[in-house]
């Protein structure tokens, strides 16, 4: 029987799923060649489905930290399930875990567990609220934090109430931080930040630290909570809060992606003066306290703790960064390589539509490398010296289609962001 193609599911998903596909998970904005469907995955390869083998240097968006299908990780998950998962009340795993991540997490006295990284940073507005009796927050313009309401960056659906009282800055701009924190004035409850820029569209960039500790210094002086949005980069720049790396450590941060290498759970955890506020809080929900995805968790924190993978997938980046440059500056190009070398955001120089990007990352799909032309990706543990060869010699190949493509690339009508 022959399988159905990734256009045949297309259609059937349209007839039966909003759009065909929702979420960042839609291909709809992405360059031609991309599958919206994947059949398996193993280390850090996709297959798609009609058998097209990818290297993913998206790592599915981030939770694939040791590769797809880790036997130690996916292990301890499936005896957990066998034991118990979802059950009436939760099982001592939960504390288990709870000690570990305060055990690895300098600023971390407690922590609370749920799905996904939306209900973590939800959590920590509502205890900064409790903490305070204040609703106001402040956070970088561009940055995201979550899909619910308060934090969604799309219109549809979203009231204007729902994102009230907010504040925004610019990352890495301590005097428009200042001025966020003054236009928030007695209200303010919190102050977000991601752990670098990691916006969209955009270059990335660490933090300056002369910028995070003023973000902790007016949390400070206002009585206002400082956090830490570890989501997408937790335990990908430290085995610790990413702001350990600058020496400021937040009152809350909020987990997720790679804490369990894929299998679903987040967590928020917090310093000693939010623990009475975080009791108050009413945050909950049918599947947030099952035990397999607890365990996983605890199986990934003790490779996270006991392996060189951080060291490891940092010596990768360097080697793709520096693979790449040289590909691209031999063909005539100039790639703007920015972020940590293990989260890589890649954009051509002069791209204002990004055609020249799409082309080339539609070339790379069809040479067997998965990228994204305008979200950073991530290095995963499972890959090696190989897998970052592989990409540079797909690269050096996509480069040489590009410049025979490039004088006919019209408008790229599929690129939603900005065109400056």
């Amino acid at each position: 029987m022959t399988e159905p193609t990734d256009r045949e599911l297309r259609q059937r998903a349209a007839r039966v799923i909003p759009g065909g596909m929702y979420g960042h998970q839609s291909v709809v904005s992405l360059p031609d060649g991309y599958p919206q469907f994947f059949a398996r995955a193993e280390g850090p390869w996709l297959w798609d489905t009609e058998g097209n083998l990818l290297l993913d240097l998206m790592c599915a968006y981030g939770p694939q930290l040791f590769g797809y299908g880790n036997a130690v990780i996916d292990r301890a998950y499936i005896e957990q399930l066998h034991v118990g998962d979802a059950m009436t009340g939760p099982s001592p795993i939960m504390i288990d875990l709870a000690e570990t991540l305060v055990g690895m997490i300098g600023h971390a006295e407690w922590a609370m567990f749920c799905k996904n990284g939306s209900d973590a940073t939800t959590m920590a507005l509502m205890a900064a609220r409790a903490h305070t009796g204040r609703n106001s927050i402040v956070r970088a313009r561009g940055a995201y934090h979550g899909s619910q309401p308060w934090s969604n960056p799309r219109p549809a659906g979203v009231a204007p109430s729902d994102q009230s009282n907010q504040h925004l800055c610019i990352y890495n701009d301590i005097a428009s931080l200042e001025a966020a924190v003054k236009s928030a004035g007695s209200d303010l409850a919190a102050i977000f930040a991601a752990p670098y820029r990691h916006d969209v569209f955009t270059d990335q960039s660490l933090p300056s630290a002369a910028y995070a500790r003023r973000a902790r210094e007016l949390a400070d002086q206002t009585g206002a909570l400082l956090i830490v949005d570890e989501v997408r980069a937790g335990f990908r720049l430290a085995r610790d809060c990413s702001w350990s790396l600058v020496g400021v450590a937040p009152d809350l941060s909020c987990w997720g992606k790679a804490i369990a290498n894929g299998h679903p759970i987040s967590a928020l955890v917090g310093s000693e003066k939010v623990r009475v506020a975080a009791s108050r809080i009413y945050a909950t929900g049918s599947y947030w306290f099952a035990a397999a995805a607890m365990a996983a968790s605890l199986a990934t924190l003790r490779q996270i703790r006991d392996t060189d993978y951080l060291e490891r997938t940092i010596a990768l980046g360097e080697r793709l960064r520096e693979g790449l440059d040289a590909a691209a500056k031999a063909h005539g190009y100039t790639l703007r390589q920015t972020g940590p070398v293990q989260m890589p955001q890649i954009l051509f120089d002069s791209d204002p539509d990004m055609r020249h990007g799409y082309f080339w990352c539609s070339r790379m799909i069809k040479h067997g490398v998965y990228m994204h032309p305008w979200h950073n990706m991530f290095l995963s543990a499972a890959m090696n010296e190989a897998n970052i060869d592989f990409v540079i010699d797909a690269a050096r190949e996509s480069f040489r289609e590009l410049v025979v493509a490039a004088p006919t690339l019209g408008a790229n009508d599929r690129y939603p962001g900005p065109r400056s």
